[in-house]
């Protein structure tokens, strides 16, 4: 099977030679917030300045993370039709955008509305639930599971980091990153010809907070900052922790700044 037919139908095209010129490899200013050495003046300039920041010390296995992304890739070149059979109660399988129809053509007629994504969303919650009969889904699953009680602890103790900050109740985080409201979610970004589609269109994460394991071999995140893009380089062994719209509901006023990605 060649690459492209594990790809949704409205992805396969023949990509141009691209002639957008590669950024020089320059250090960002993206804060690093080092969970075994936390300084809390560092981490509440962090939240308050940027809305984002690298987490390292985090205490996800690296082996853990390696196995994650290499079945990741065995999950997403299985064959579109295949992963269309994977996304069944409790596992959603998405591409595009919500302008489609059910077999992936665009409603509007033109690729440039879409996002050029396509990925799984897994409820932390309910992971066993997850058809353990593809032996490959049911071995990622199982990452997944041990991840997801990695992203529970991160999540609870960064919520009530930035709650005792704030002189607010740490307990808040038994109501606002409880497991059961949990995903993770993972993306593939088809090839595309730069300038003509959008991985994914600028936004803010609706969430309390997205805690990103990154690709270590492709830089696509960026983020906006004094109303420049800054671009967000993969660091080995780190993730990068963002804060969601919904944090600022919890708080009930807006104590920290929220990036638009």
């Amino acid at each position: 099977m060649s690459e492209s037919m594990s790809y949704p139908p409205l992805f396969r095209h023949p990509i141009t030679t691209s002639t957008v010129p590669i950024p020089k490899s320059e250090p960002d200013s993206i804060p690093i917030i080092d969970l075994h050495h936390l300084s809390s003046e560092n981490f509440h300039a962090a939240c308050k300045n940027w809305g984002l920041f690298r987490l390292i010390n985090h205490g996800v296995p690296l082996q853990l993370s390696t196995q994650l992304h290499q079945y990741a890739r065995k999950v997403f070149d299985l064959p579109f039709e295949s992963k269309q059979e994977l996304g069944k109660s409790p596992v959603s399988y998405f591409w595009g955008t919500p302008a489609l129809t059910p077999s992936g053509s665009a409603l509007k007629g033109s690729d440039q509305s879409v996002n050029w994504v396509e990925g799984f969303n897994f409820p932390v919650s309910r992971m066993s639930a997850v058809d353990d009969a593809n032996a490959t889904l049911d071995a990622f699953r199982a990452l997944l599971d041990e991840y997801g009680s990695h992203l529970a602890r991160l999540a609870t103790r960064l919520y009530e980091l930035m709650a005792g900050g704030l002189g607010l109740d740490p307990g808040l985080s038994t109501t606002y990153v409880d497991v059961s409201t949990g995903l993770i979610r993972v993306y593939r970004y088809p090839p595309a010809d730069p300038g003509r589609v959008l991985g994914m269109e600028a936004h803010t994460d609706s969430s309390v907070l997205s805690i990103l394991s990154q690709d270590d071999e492709v830089s696509g995140l960026e983020v906006l900052k004094e109303d420049e893009w800054v671009q967000v380089k993969p660091v080995a062994g780190s993730l990068v922790v963002n804060l969601g719209d919904m944090l600022q509901v919890s708080f009930s006023s807006p104590s920290f700044d929220f990036i638009w990605l």
